[in-house]
């Protein structure tokens, strides 16, 4: 096993319009051997995985499997040559409306050489062979949304298997387990490459990449940036180039914070994951950052009252602090620019200065009905602050580049004084310019409250914060004041280091 490649691309090309996605990838998957893909937001992950699962067309370049030529043009093309794909939706792998048993057939049921008539009897006795094979020991007649999300994904798996593929791709597919479903799927991994699966794994999840890689490729700006199969397997050197070799030393006046805003005692916030602390303090700007997966948008959601903590305290101005929805924690004055604009931020049918002042419209209300005058005078006084290019603050958002849609939604926060003022992925989507403008007004009024951003691409802590922590699997693994830096360590922490030894 591990030897005979049964996938191989080369010089894989793909744009959209002028923008280049994929830049000449290469790759090589092994017969019973798990690949490890990495790769930030925006690399170009999916675009790949789409190209080989035949979802889109490749511009350029080649895909060879077993030997011959591979350009599946439809997803169902692509599974008959035997490349399989279990996507990170688990509800793309499984019918809802369906029970187990016929979600295990349903393919055969609809391929050639399917009968007409439907047969309760046969579809059980071919589903119990298809579980038997995987180690599938879910109730074959149970409803999909009665089972838990492992067990879906373990359907959905077997149910891709029942095609006996030479190649399944996996995309992030613990992302949503705990320790003990992971396990169960690593299990099954397990048997699958002794079948001779050749298996292309897409994750961020340290544990995961220790516990199953065979090979590590990284991925960045739509290129492989390093393939690692030498043994011991380089961690660091895989996470280093896909951040990118050359990584910045931050160039900004760092600040030690004030008195204590925030603090978290014994904080958890996934099962299985080790209690941390964290304190916060006035007038500094600090830094999350990590791989994605890690938890930072769970840790930005529990401190914002998305969800509660698993266990733990949290106190705010030394006053216990436990908010059991988003608006409890903007009375409390702990603000959260989310990170999907597009979905959490931006209501399109609404201007600028409409967007500005959404979350604080009972503030500069009167009898509930919206002071226009007020509104509008807070936008122009944020345009002007944050550098936001627009006519007026009744532009339409749908006008706005991605940069400036950015900025209204720091803005928006940026209105009202916060306590705690966090952004998740603040500069996602946004140009050079755009990133500094923000990092630049961020650290201008950050006086009288504590800042907190959570950032994947560690060149944008370096360039905003006073202090940076690393987080890995759901805890806090590492602190940096941000001047000098033993870069080393802090890009070990995000390697996962600390995990050497476990699992």
């Amino acid at each position: 096993m591990g030897e005979e490649a049964v996938f191989r691309i080369a010089d894989l090309r793909k744009s959209f319009g002028s923008i280049q996605v994929l830049g000449g990838v290469g790759l090589e998957l092994h017969s019973g051997e798990v690949t490890v893909l990495m790769g930030a937001n925006g690399a170009g992950k999916s675009t790949l995985v789409k190209v080989v699962s035949g979802v889109y067309s490749l511009d350029a370049g080649t895909m060879m499997l077993d030997g011959q030529s591979f350009n599946p043009q439809t997803p169902a093309e692509a599974i008959r040559a035997g490349v399989v794909t279990v996507h990170q939706n688990i509800n793309d792998g499984v019918v809802a409306a369906l029970d187990v048993a016929t979600n295990l057939t349903l393919d055969r049921l609809n391929g050639a050489g399917a009968s007409l008539l439907f047969n309760p009897r046969r579809i059980r006795r071919e589903a119990k062979q298809v579980a038997d094979r995987m180690g599938l020991t879910v109730d074959l007649g149970a409803q999909i949304p009665d089972l838990s999300l492992a067990d879906r994904q373990m359907v959905a798996i077997a149910r891709a298997m029942a095609h006996e593929p030479k190649v399944l791709i996996l995309d992030e597919p613990t992302s949503s387990l705990s320790s003990a479903e992971a396990n169960r799927l690593f299990a099954l991994i397990d048997r699958l490459k002794q079948r001779g699966v050749a298996i292309l794994y897409i994750t961020h999840r340290m544990s995961d990449i220790r516990r199953l890689a065979d090979r590590i490729v990284s991925l960045r700006d739509g290129v492989i940036a390093g393939t690692f199969e030498a043994k011991p397997l380089d961690y660091e050197g895989a996470v280093n180039a896909m951040l990118g070799r050359k990584v910045g030393l931050g160039q900004v006046a760092v600040r030690d914070g004030g008195e204590t805003v925030f603090f978290a005692d014994g904080l958890r916030i996934a099962e299985a994951a080790r209690p941390f602390s964290l304190a916060l303090g006035a007038g500094e700007v600090v830094a999350i950052t990590g791989l994605v997966g890690v938890g930072k948008t769970a840790l930005a959601e529990t401190l914002f009252g998305v969800r509660a903590p698993l266990a733990g305290t949290m106190a705010l101005d030394r006053k216990p602090y436990a908010p059991a929805s988003p608006r409890q924690a903007i009375d409390a004055g702990v603000f959260l620019v989310a990170k999907d604009r597009a979905e959490n931020g931006i209501v399109p049918d609404f201007n600028i200065y409409e967007n500005m002042n959404l979350p604080f419209l009972r503030r500069i209300s009167r009898f509930g009905v919206a002071q226009r005058r007020n509104e509008r005078a807070i936008a122009r006084r944020q345009i002007g602050d944050l550098g936001i290019v627009c006519r007026t603050e009744r532009d339409d958002m749908a006008t706005l580049s991605g940069g400036n849609q950015q900025k209204v939604m720091v803005a928006r926060w940026m209105s009202e004084q916060a306590r705690l003022f966090m952004l998740d992925e603040p500069f996602q989507g946004v140009d050079i310019a755009a990133r500094r403008d923000i990092a630049a007004k961020l650290r201008a009024s950050a006086d009288g409250r504590a800042t907190l951003i959570f950032v994947t691409e560690l060149d944008e802590a370096l360039e905003t914060a006073d202090r940076i922590l690393v987080m890995s699997e759901h805890t806090i693994v590492g602190e940096h004041r941000n001047a000098g830096l033993n870069m080393e360590r802090l890009l070990g922490e995000i390697a996962g280091q600390h995990l050497k030894g476990a699992a």
